[in-house]
């Protein structure tokens, strides 16, 4: 098989992924959420804002005898999704929806997946400047749906007991905390810190099961890079060995 122009690896080459249109392709954020996710062989799990299925790809690559979908309401990145995952052996296992979370009620019964995962736009609605390119600005910048939305949806979703992951800026961690703390109580904060010295967390992962009580955890995170810019051996064995990342 001749491998496309527009191609680039993820776990180390275990997983061949597709650039869109414009160059948009994802990056390590994804990689971390699906590696947080503490999911088993039989499990059902829900991707939300999808993107291209990196996250989703990562998850089923990683643990076998899942069942992954993914919902995204840019229809260009679902067919490329469909297009990757073709490409990598796993459409018996990883399907995709285009549609809004907002109204997708069409397509998903409530309360019906074990883990929802989620990388939303980490940029509030009017907040800077949107890049001219469409898939990139959606990525990037909250739509009609805002993080209170993205947070209830993913709640409606899993199942009493679930839990939901998401990937997001450090800088909004106190709001997110705040919304996933109404509706899970014991929340895992997980920080993702860029170097070993002087730089500040810019990535975290936030955990909770839903319905299960306990207290806001801050753990110690896992530090990405080596201050001579080389991954870290926790990060490596999550980014190119496709290991799991208990939060």
């Amino acid at each position: 098989m001749s491998i496309p122009s527009n191609s680039y690896q993820l776990l180390g080459g275990q997983l061949l992924m597709l650039s869109a249109e414009g160059g948009y392709r994802a990056a390590i954020d994804p990689v971390l959420l699906a590696a947080a996710v503490p999911a088993a062989k039989g499990d059902q799990i829900l991707d939300v804002g999808c993107g291209t299925g990196a996250a989703a790809l990562c998850l089923a690559t990683r643990v076998s005898g899942t069942q992954i979908t993914g919902l995204d309401q840019q229809e260009t990145l679902i067919e490329l999704a469909w297009e990757i995952t073709q490409m990598n052996g796993l459409a018996a296992r990883v399907q995709f929806h285009c549609g809004d979370l907002l109204h997708v009620e069409k397509h998903f019964k409530l309360a019906a997946f074990d883990h929802v995962m989620t990388n939303p736009p980490h940029h509030k609605k009017g907040s800077g400047n949107l890049s001219p390119d469409p898939l990139n600005a959606a990525a990037n910048f909250e739509g009609d749906a805002v993080l209170e939305d993205w947070v209830v949806f993913c709640f409606e979703m899993v199942k009493e007991g679930g839990s939901v992951t998401f990937v997001h800026r450090y800088d909004r961690l106190d709001e997110l905390v705040e919304l996933m703390a109404r509706q899970g109580r014991a929340v895992t904060v997980y920080p993702l810190w860029p170097k070993e010295t002087g730089k500040r967390a810019k990535r975290v992962l936030v955990q909770t099961r839903k319905g299960i009580s306990g207290d806001i955890r801050i753990a110690d995170g896992m530090i990405l890079h080596s201050n001579d810019d080389e991954y870290t051996t926790a990060a490596h064995a999550i980014l190119r060995e496709a290991g799991a990342l208990k939060l």
